[in-house]
């Protein structure tokens, strides 16, 4: 029951990342450039994290200055270079491109995976990562679609995969010192911090102050970061860091269709195709752990 509970929470997590679109298209119509998303991203998550910690929590603020290099490098690498390599992605790239180079990251975990502490590639793993990458490819419309994309674009769409699957690599670190809860806080207090480099406060304060604006911001610091990122890496703590990488394909679904709900785009077969191979891929890899006849 742990281990399926843990799946739920990396499901979860995906799922909740899913809307990050929503709220980015709420953000760009108030006015909010893409430097200032960087930091309504990062920062205000951070501050909250540190607001709930401080009334619920307050052992995550106690950590050995010997493991402050692991949170450094999952705030910075896998939570602020990420934001900002791909938001210019998708500045260059259509919203298609970008997100099949950004899932592109859970093969990145499986090889990384393997080369750092000997993780298995079984062929049911290789099944489950190919049924993934391939309902990326149908749900974001490399299958049946148009792609535009420039030679810097698809730079920095690989560099985004780059970045999120270190965050599964770094909290494989984190986790084996301290719980989920400390590994979140620590990593948004590094890149909370850096966001404010990003900062232009003169143009944000006045796209925020309008209820598009105000509803984008807190969507995404809520709903599409700081909640996904506590179920994520709370799942991690259970789930196999390469097989976690590759249930969170679950996100462009998740994305497609509230495309299809929200902004009324069509529902190809193609889209429907690729929904069934990234379910697929999940429950390949959630049979990989069940109980096998005459197991406890």
């Amino acid at each position: 029951m742990k281990k399926y509970l843990s799946y739920a929470f990396v499901i979860l997590g995906a799922v909740c990342w899913g809307f990050i679109g929503v709220f980015n298209r709420l953000l760009g119509s108030a006015g909010v450039g893409m430097q200032n998303r960087v930091f309504v991203r990062n920062f205000p998550s951070f501050v909250l994290l540190t607001l709930v910690f401080a009334l619920f929590r307050r052992g995550v603020f106690h950590v050995k200055p010997r493991h402050l290099p692991i949170f450094a490098a999952s705030g910075l690498i896998s939570i602020l270079c990420l934001s900002w390599v791909y938001f210019n992605c998708q500045a260059e790239c259509s919203l298609a491109v970008a997100g099949i180079l950004l899932y592109l990251a859970p093969s990145m975990v499986v090889v990384m995976s393997a080369l750092l502490w000997k993780t298995p590639i079984t062929r049911r793993k290789l099944a489950a990562l190919a049924l993934a990458l391939l309902g990326c490819a149908l749900v974001s419309g490399v299958v049946g679609g148009e792609l535009t994309g420039t030679p810097r674009g698809l730079a920095f769409g690989v560099a985004s995969a780059f970045c999120y699957a270190t965050y599964t690599i770094f909290a494989h670190y984190g986790l084996a010192q301290y719980d989920s809860y400390t590994m979140i806080y620590w990593t948004f207090l590094f890149a909370g911090l850096g966001s404010l480099a990003f900062l232009d406060a003169p143009a944000l304060l006045p796209a925020l102050a309008t209820a598009r604006g105000a509803a984008g911001a807190a969507g995404l610091v809520l709903v599409a970061t700081v909640l996904p990122y506590l179920f994520y890496t709370k799942g991690l703590e259970g789930v196999e860091s390469g097989k976690a990488s590759i249930i969170a394909n679950i996100e462009p679904v998740v994305a497609a269709l509230n495309g299809v709900v929200l902004f009324h785009e069509r529902l190809s077969v193609w889209v429907l195709l690729g929904v069934a191979c990234v379910l697929g891929g999940v429950i390949l890899l959630a049979k990989e752990d069940a109980p096998r006849h005459g197991e406890a």
